[in-house]
């Protein structure tokens, strides 16, 4: 049976009006810490739970996975060292933003349980982000331009630029910015232009932030948009056009000069075997027969 700050069995009494029992409170469910600073962790049980209750601590990360803090009584190996445990208290020396999480305090004894949450945000302020935009774009073509820091915790928000001034999020709300298409995600920081039109080319660049410290800001970079080169796709169509009857011409001139063999010389030549007759005739019939006539 686990809650989010008090065991369910606390709702059930003070729903029925009998002496509430059996909690588990933290006196803050949301602890913010610097990196490389101590963080403190609180977690309290009633009595009910009986004087050897056991109290044990796990941590749950940003992908999900789980790992105990605290067991039986003493620190795991991965917090060895910069974790210390109080009868109400989970201490860190120091936190990394690898400590960003849950961390779930649950209490056991007199056969009963309860748990409760505690948040864990370690701070740490952004980094100049990896910005991806393309240089060269054909008009109505759909475009994205990337943003994204993986260092600042929390987790950034992205603000995009063009021409150094700040992108509305929501172009139609601004009429300066009512004819473009443009849609930005703030929280992965994509910039994406469903039709490019020869108006969006601009020096663009994006914005990491966070309260953790001072925004940072990619360099920019120029995307040109134009328009299909249909001059271009013709002449490269009439060269290949060009190139294939210069490839027939040659082959015909070869063909008239003899250069290339003929059909008649390249079939293979029937083999013919020589067998000479016999000087006393035809062996097999056993008869003689002149095969020649001589003169005196």
């Amino acid at each position: 049976m686990f809650v989010s700050g008090l065991v369910s069995l606390f709702f059930f009494l003070h729903a029925t009006g009998v002496e509430c029992a059996f909690t588990v409170t933290t006196s803050n469910a949301d602890v913010r810490a610097k990196e490389n600073e101590g963080a403190d962790l609180y977690c309290t049980h009633s009595a009910d739970f009986g004087a050897n209750a056991r109290v044990e601590w796990k941590f749950r990360d940003m992908k999900g996975s789980t790992t105990n803090v605290i067991f039986d009584g003493k620190p795991t190996t991965p917090y060895a060292g910069r974790v210390t445990k109080f009868d109400n208290m989970l201490k860190f020396d120091m936190v990394t933003r690898k400590d960003n999480g849950e961390y779930y305090c649950a209490v056991s004894g007199s056969q009963m349980f309860g748990e409760v949450k505690v948040k864990l945000t370690v701070l740490v302020p952004p980094s100049v982000p990896m910005c991806r935009v393309p240089t060269s774009v054909t008009t109505a073509r759909s475009v994205l331009l990337s943003c994204h820091d993986a260092q600042g915790s929390p987790p950034p928000t992205y603000k995009w630029y063009k021409d150094n001034n700040p992108l509305p999020e929501d172009p139609s709300k601004f009429a300066a910015f009512k004819n473009y298409t443009y849609k930005i995600n703030t929280l992965n920081g994509n910039l994406e232009f469903p039709f490019a039109s020869k108006m969006d080319t601009g020096d663009y660049s994006c914005e990491a932030m966070n309260d953790a410290g001072p925004a940072k800001r990619c360099a920019a970079v120029r995307m040109e948009v134009r328009d299909i080169n249909t001059g271009g796709i013709v002449a490269g169509v009439i060269v290949a056009l060009l190139a294939l009857a210069l490839l027939g011409f040659g082959l015909w001139y070869a063909h008239r000069k003899g250069y290339l063999p003929k059909k008649s010389e390249s079939q293979p030549k029937p083999s013919v075997v020589y067998q000479p007759t016999s000087e006393f005739g035809d062996e097999e019939d056993g008869e003689f027969k002149q095969k020649s006539s001589f003169v005196v």
